[in-house]
């Protein structure tokens, strides 16, 4: 998987607050590039893929960060 363009810190925000965050960011990165959310809170693991699908956007998966935080990657289809 190629690197993300922008990672998101969400570590600390509890849901919706990580999904508020990526649907704010996606335009700050251009068509086929990666976004990517850091995110401690354990519905992140649903609930960003589940926006991917919704809004039509393309997600690639979970890694962790250096600290161990998953981080969700997500690519811009549009």
């Amino acid at each position: 998987m190629s690197e993300p363009r922008e990672t998101l810190d969400c570590r600390g925000m509890l849901c919706p607050a990580p999904i508020i965050a990526l649907g704010r960011s996606l335009g700050s990165v251009a068509i086929g590039d990666l976004l990517a959310v850091a995110a401690d809170d354990p519905a992140a693991r649903h609930d960003v893929p589940a926006w991917a699908r919704m809004r039509g956007q393309e997600y690639l998966g979970e890694r962790a960060a250096e600290d161990g935080v998953p981080v969700y990657v997500v690519r811009r289809l549009s």
